[in-house]
């Protein structure tokens, strides 16, 4: 079993881990899912042994795998030494399986008849006499087959030291394994191998990613790391396992939601009820008021009814203090573009024609960009000499890397001319895009000043600003070269959000966030009526993906 029991890790007193509890059993396959900074990452590294807890215990076995970020194997080391490496504890059982069978053939009695039995026992568990297969099969399957055994680890790219980390962990087969972001560096069909290759262990898996398809095809069961409103106010990290796989975690969250808002709904309304009872039933008068010479039937009855009348005011403030101290707090709003304005004011001089779909807002036609070793883009060679983007469209731009896919959206963008080919926009069409890079690591500036500006505020007045949740309250007003690049990227895409422009690009838009504002984000654009041009490599994103898709072939070589 792989496990932590009050587990706490702060950095330079900065609270990560608080109190966090889990347990992982064989043949079980945990992923980790939270907020950036929640500490997925830190845990790992905790329970991988690279970093001691605070306080707290951790469980783990002898046999324990973990994706280091650097292969731990020097740099003259070559890649058939590596694997002789993950293969040394089949070799030692091969061994020991070679005695046992010697001694056996010396002396048939029960010691050396038991010995025997146990030794072979290992060699089937572990796969012995599969065990070179395996590591050619798992060499080839992570795009390692043609790099010769004698090539030394110094000579590899960092993507191919990370994918022999990841091989020589699956050859191993350790008791429990560790992983953090294993899909990084893998196309495709590496990461379908990897899927398959986890899905065999019989040991146990705890892994984080932003893979969401990984995920979906790994996962027995996803560890939510957001905090809790009840684990919050107890001081400790929020954990919550949920059975199943991603698919399975995201309908639990939408019940979930689904239910936080009844609920608040429901209290919001039963507090509007208690202030006003507890605003009119005092001044009731009710049954008893004088209505007849009776002076000491008035007394009687009226103190009755004034009792009663206070019984009610005190009992419904009880109830009105209790829920205001207790209430469910308001579910927090989803991320939403604001409609577009529509600036056009009809297609301007040059402009293309109509699309079937409507007018063309933003064009492309046989562009080449030049680069240094070649074209960094090259529509025609691409496969795809024109595009045309219509007000509302949905398009997805697919390739490898190095196909064009980010030049296209700068190109799309406005700010780099193609060296061949024509590119432009329908007059009065604003256009926006999320760069990959944002490129505010040395800016002095605060959110709220870039807010500002994108809302055509002045920043000195320190204005209120709107950040759509996407920015912390507690962000705001720090430096973009003291946030995360993840903290930054937020801050850029709630300036489109606030600019509302007419068509977007969005160029790896899940780069670098959660996995709960990814599917918020693309919710947020399948809804949003301007035009989405999209660039991504995320499976779940394509798999998903509900419009037009061009695809960039790798025509010409990329500077």
């Amino acid at each position: 079993m792989l496990a932590a029991s009050d587990l706490s890790r702060s950095y330079d007193g900065r609270p990560v881990l608080v109190g966090l509890s889990l347990a992982v059993d064989p043949g079980h396959r945990t992923g980790l899912v939270g907020e950036n900074g929640v500490g997925k990452s830190t845990l790992i590294r905790v329970l991988a042994g690279v970093e001691d807890p605070d306080a707290g215990d951790v469980v783990r076995p002898a046999d324990l795998g973990y994706l280091h970020q650097e292969l731990p194997h020097g740099p003259r080391t070559t890649v058939g030494e590596v694997v002789e490496a993950a293969l040394a504890q089949v070799r030692a059982i091969e061994h020991e399986l070679e005695r046992a069978g010697a001694a056996l053939a010396d002396d048939t009695g029960p010691v050396a008849t038991a010995a025997y039995d146990a030794a072979l026992s290992r060699a089937e568990a572990s796969d012995a006499w599969g065990a070179d297969a395996r590591a050619a099969r798992t060499l080839a399957g992570l795009g390692l087959a043609s790099i010769d055994r004698d090539r030394t680890v110094g000579r590899l790219s960092g993507g191919q030291r990370t994918r022999l980390g990841l091989a020589e962990l699956l050859i191993r087969r350790p008791a429990a394994l560790l992983l953090d972001e294993p899909t990084n560096h893998l196309d495709d069909d590496a990461a379908e191998f990897l899927a398959d290759a986890l899905r065999a262990l019989p040991g146990a898996v705890l892994l984080g990613s932003h893979d969401r398809v990984f995920l979906d095809e790994v996962c027995t069961e996803i560890l939510d790391l957001d905090p809790s409103r009840e684990s919050t106010s107890a001081g400790r990290t929020g954990a919550t396992l949920y059975g199943g796989t991603y698919s399975d975690y995201l309908e639990a969250k939408r019940v979930e939601r689904e239910r936080w808002e009844q609920r608040f709904a429901a209290e919001q309304e039963e507090l509007r009820g208690l202030r006003e009872s507890v605003a009119t039933t005092s001044r009731e008068l009710g049954y008893g008021r004088r209505r007849d010479h009776d002076t000491m039937a008035f007394g009687v009855k009226g103190n009755d009814v004034q009792q009663q009348v206070s019984r009610r005011v005190r009992n419904a403030r009880l109830r009105l203090d209790t829920l205001e101290r207790d209430q469910v707090r308001r579910p927090p709003a989803p991320l939403r573009f604001a409609p577009p304005h529509l600036r056009t004011g009809g297609r301007g001089a040059g402009a293309p024609g109509t699309s079937p779909t409507g007018d063309v807002v933003l064009w492309a036609r046989g562009v080449v960009v030049p680069g240094g070793a070649g074209p960094r883009l090259d529509m025609p060679a691409s496969g795809v000499p024109s595009i045309d983007v219509a007000a509302g469209a949905r398009l997805l731009v697919t390739g490898e890397n190095g196909a064009g896919k980010s030049t296209l959206l700068h190109v799309l963008a406005g700010d780099l001319a193609p060296g061949t080919g024509t590119a432009g926009r329908a007059r009065g069409v604003e256009v926006a895009l999320l760069e990959q890079d944002v490129h505010l690591d040395d800016d002095a500036r605060t959110p709220r000043d870039l807010l500002a500006l994108a809302g055509g505020l002045d920043p000195l007045d320190r204005p209120a600003v709107d950040s759509h949740g996407l920015v912390a309250p507690r962000d705001l007003d720090r430096s973009l070269r003291l946030l995360s690049v993840g903290q930054r990227r937020r801050v850029v895409l709630a300036m489109i959000v606030t600019r509302s422009p007419d068509v977007l690009l969005l160029d790896e838009p899940t780069n670098h966030l959660s996995l709960a504002l990814a599917e918020e984000l693309m919710a947020a654009v399948e809804t949003w009526p301007g035009a989405v041009v999209v660039a991504s490599h995320d499976r779940w994103l394509r798999r998903g993906w509900r419009g037009d898709v061009v695809h960039l072939a790798a025509g010409a070589t990329p500077a």
